[in-house]
């Protein structure tokens, strides 16, 4: 006979109700734990049994120890041990370090960029057009990826894996494949935009698919904050690393191939960390691997690499490269031919160097002795802009009433290099280590206008010896503006000149410096000279007041190139040779930088 039912004892506990069925896409928000699986898989309690829950939670409540217990602890002095981390602990640290992986990849992204318009400024010429075009081009091709996004709809952890590794074998070799294509194809521009929109494109495509799967437990607008915050901080890292740090002493090649390990490591890291996630893990891992020693390669043969693309861009030999922080300086030779090139153009030859240098200067000296035959003492003071190769210095040192040089080139790696390399010195007479000879590394503007707020004494003879204008950073040193400074820092009675281009092959560019000289005040007398390395190449002589061309050179010097005869003829131009139309150049719009290039592409006109 059954007792009757007491108040005391408990109802029979129902079986707990079944949970709501979860919505499921192609991302559910946290995958299954080993836990759930076993709980879904056990039968409901009985109606006298506890519930699992009530079971873990009893199994978690520390028993009553005994009161020996707390002594023998104290005596052995047992460690308490440490409690293994919760699952949202895991996904705590895991997505710090997926924000840390955001980071990574923006860096190596804007990397990649600056790389592309780095190669295309060096190869293509016109810096501002290339970047412009690289620019535009890349962001483009990320919101061509990032729209692309959308139809990833499944297996996102291998994807964005899979991403990591194109990028990392794309971007990576992407400097060495401009440097080849540039000496092996017809033209490196499909080249260069096919590697921009690839590797935009894939870049564009990495951080949705990243804020996909960490977008698992976390609110939409914490993870936009986060990870756009960690994008742009890659960013910034990568656009003070690039020029302060990777391009100076690791080049454009090593550079390339390090970010391209550092693609490849996040996607390492990413096998790991998915590893659940990941239905065929081990195959990723050994993909993964496999880039990571073909870039590992190239990376410990990338002075190499880099020398041998560099190689082929020339005819002979190279037998020093260098890249400063302001430009790649160049050397080869053969035989007795001995080549300076910066940023790829030919500065000169030492087989006919001597022309360009005694044309440049020994007019501009006959000049100032014309006006002003007995400078009395210390001498002459010269001021030289550019000529960083000692060249033009080692012309005016053949007059000894030159009393001190002041030569202003922004590159120190230049004047260093032809101060100490034992076949450059011999090519310039060690002119740079001269006792009259003062260097300042410095840009010619910004030391134009110190030396003119300090109240330096005018100077009596200017020698400009800047690269061609094929950029605007160049092109300013061209402009009114720069004219006008110069102008201030002659004395009344002194003496300039300007290399400026081919008037054969460069016209309007010729003639619209010749044109902003006179329009900056001074008096131009333009003059040209067969270079062979250059063809007709030209100059300006220049003065604060108007003053008829020097009819004699100074007497007791020896030239190889000029003569009193040869001097004449300097300044007379054919017929077919007349000035073109043209305008100034301002430091506004640098005109004379768009008739550059349009030079190089139709240096007579017969086009237009």
């Amino acid at each position: 006979m059954a007792p009757p039912p007491s108040d005391d004892l408990e109802p029979p506990r129902e079986a707990p109700a079944a949970a709501p069925p979860r919505d499921v896409d192609h991302e559910p928000s946290d995958p299954p734990t080993a836990e759930d699986r076993a709980a879904a898989k056990a039968p409901p309690p009985g109606p006298d049994e506890p519930a699992a829950a009530d079971r873990a939670a009893a199994k978690a409540q520390p028993s009553e120890p005994d009161e020996a217990e707390p002594a023998a602890a104290a005596r052995w002095g047992d460690p308490p041990s440490a409690a293994p981390p919760t699952a949202a602990e895991v996904r705590a640290a895991r997505g710090r370090l997926l924000l840390l992986s955001v980071m990574v990849v923006a860096t190596c992204g804007l990397v990649y960029e600056l790389i592309s318009a780095t190669m295309a400024s060096y190869l293509l010429g016109d810096s501002v057009t290339q970047w412009s075009l690289v620019i535009g081009v890349y962001l483009s091709a990320m919101g061509l990826g990032s729209w692309l996004s959308k139809y990833v709809v499944s297996h996102l952890h291998a994807r964005f894996i899979h991403v990591q590794l194109v990028i990392a074998l794309v971007g990576g070799y992407s400097a060495t494949a401009m440097f080849f294509g540039f000496a092996q194809l017809s033209s490196v521009r499909p080249l260069l935009f096919g590697i921009l929109v690839l590797v935009g494109t894939l870049v564009g495509l990495e951080i949705p698919l990243l804020m996909r799967i960490m977008k698992q437990g976390q609110d939409l607008k914490d993870l936009v904050a986060r990870v756009l915050a960690f994008d742009y901080l890659g960013s910034l890292a990568a656009s003070l690393l690039f020029p302060l740090a990777l391009l100076p002493y690791l080049g454009l090649v090593r550079t390339s191939l390090l970010f391209g390990l550092l693609n490849a490591g996040v996607a390492l890291w990413s096998v790991h960390a998915f590893r659940d996630e990941l239905p065929r893990r081990h195959w990723l891992r050994a993909q993964t691997l496999v880039v990571i020693a073909v870039l590992a390669a190239g990376m410990w043969a990338g002075k190499r690499l880099e020398d041998l693309g560099e190689s082929s861009l020339y005819d002979f030999p190279v037998i020093f490269s260098q890249k400063t922080p302001y430009q790649r300086l160049t050397i080869t030779r053969f035989e007795d031919d001995i080549r300076l090139y910066i940023d790829g153009n030919l500065q000169f030859s030492s087989t006919d160097e001597h022309r360009y240098h005694e044309a440049l200067v020994h007019p501009a000296l006959a000049a100032a002795a014309q006006a002003r035959p007995d400078p009395g003492p210390p001498g002459r003071r010269v001021l030289v802009l550019g000529g960083g190769d000692g060249l033009a210095v080692r012309e005016l040192l053949l007059h000894d009433d030159v009393g001190s040089i002041d030569l202003v080139d922004l590159d120190p790696a230049m004047t260093e290099l032809f101060s100490t390399h034992p076949v450059l010195t011999g090519l310039n007479r060690g002119s740079l280590s001269d006792p009259r000879v003062r260097i300042h590394s410095r840009d010619a503007m910004e030391w134009l206008v110190e030396h003119e707020r300090a109240g330096e004494p005018p100077f009596d003879v200017a020698i400009v010896d800047l690269p061609d204008p094929n950029n605007f950073s160049l092109g300013k040193l061209y402009t009114r503006s720069f004219y006008r400074l110069l102008a201030r820092r002659l004395r009344p009675d002194g003496v300039g000149v300007v290399q400026a281009t081919s008037p054969y092959l460069a016209p309007r560019s010729f003639w619209c410096i010749v044109a902003t000289l006179e329009a900056a005040g001074l008096s131009p007398r333009p003059y040209h000279a067969h270079v062979p390395s250059f063809g007709d190449w030209g100059f300006v002589l220049v003065s604060p007041t108007p003053r008829e061309p020097p009819s004699r050179l100074r007497p007791g010097l020896h030239h190889r190139f000029l003569d009193d005869a040869t001097l004449a003829t300097l300044f007379v131009f054919p017929a077919d040779q007349a000035p073109p139309p043209v305008e100034i150049n301002r430091l506004n719009d640098q005109l004379l930088v768009h008739y550059y290039e349009a030079d190089l592409v139709d240096p007579l006109g017969r086009k237009s």
